[in-house]
């Protein structure tokens, strides 16, 4: 647990960092982001480490040690733009919101829609996700499912910027009545289901050829609202504004069968999606995250540590 001190050292500099990026033409608010995105790369050498280990875990046959290294660099200068973006794209008017996003495949949001039983937009902590509340909650009523940062101080700055975007927040512990409900209305909810997560509440689906500690939620709650399944994704584009991509959603069955093997079956296959997006750009997804944290009870351990950056 974090000290007091430690806590509101963190909400001074993330309110000092919120209002100089607020001041700061948007060009150069993101090359604030990726210089102390990269900084972080350079001193943290643990999350560094991370990084490089599961990039090698996901890529060891296909790229070498300075390509691991490269999109490991990448992703932490993007995780520092993306933040910095989402601060200042929070902070612009809404008809200057709406010019920087477009949309893809959104034949496939409305026919999700028209199912009359709400849509579960399935995604993960890729490209710009945050900034994709503004665009979703133009569509309808907008429900994102999140995990309250352990900083409560931020967590109260972060909520502010978000439910300003549009979106309500639902606090993933004891989540699922507030969201059947928010599906029973028709409404929107988003689930990040890309974290690794605790084996009581887990099953392991393959995510880039290993087991993966994934949320079942999504599956759960799709075959108890017989709501449908919507994959999107957010990232940045060349000419600098943003592009909200959706997938071809996925309904769930509605013949009685086996349930744990239908909830693993969906997991699998949205699981699946995501990991097809991130190979798409590697560099947009937080390979220093521990994903892999979790591991199966049964199978063999990972292995011991090792230095990955000369791995």
């Amino acid at each position: 647990m974090k000290k007091k001190k430690d806590l509101y050292s963190e909400w001074l500099f993330f309110l000092l960092l919120y209002h100089i990026i607020k001041l700061l033409p948007r060009s150069w608010g993101k090359r604030l982001g990726r210089a102390l995105g990269y900084l972080i790369y350079r001193l943290d050498r643990s999350h560094r480490q991370l990084a490089l280990k599961n990039l090698a875990l996901a890529f060891s046959q296909s790229l070498n040690l300075e390509e691991r290294k490269k999109i490991a660099a990448a992703s932490f200068k993007h995780f520092g733009e993306m933040m910095a973006d989402f601060l200042k794209y929070s902070s612009l008017p809404p008809a200057k919101r709406r010019s920087l996003i477009r949309a893809q495949g959104l034949e496939y949001f409305y026919q999700a829609m028209s199912h009359q039983k709400g849509v579960i937009i399935i995604s993960a902590h890729y490209g710009n996700w945050e900034v994709a509340s503004y665009f979703l909650s133009l569509l309808g009523s907008l429900n994102v499912v999140a995990r309250p940062l352990d900083n409560h101080l931020l967590e109260k700055i972060l909520r502010k910027i978000r439910t300003s975007l549009g979106a309500k927040i639902i606090y993933k512990y004891e989540a699922a009545r507030p969201i059947l409900r928010s599906l029973k209305n028709k409404e929107i909810v988003v689930l990040l289901i890309d974290q690794n997560v605790l084996e009581d509440t887990a099953i392991f689906v393959d995510f880039f050829g290993c087991p993966a500690a994934t949320t079942p939620a999504a599956a759960i709650l799709a075959l108890r609202s017989q709501a449908p399944l919507l994959p999107a994704f957010c990232q940045p584009t060349p000419q600098g504004d943003f592009l909200v991509e959706f997938k071809p959603p996925l309904f769930p069955p509605q013949e009685e069968g086996y349930r744990e093997e239908q909830i693993l079956q969906i997991t699998q296959r949205c699981t699946k999606i995501i990991e097809s997006q991130i190979k798409k750009a590697p560099e947009y997804w937080m390979w220093f995250h521990n994903r892999w944290k979790t591991r199966p009870s049964s199978p063999n351990k990972t292995p011991h540590e090792v230095d990955y950056e000369s791995q």
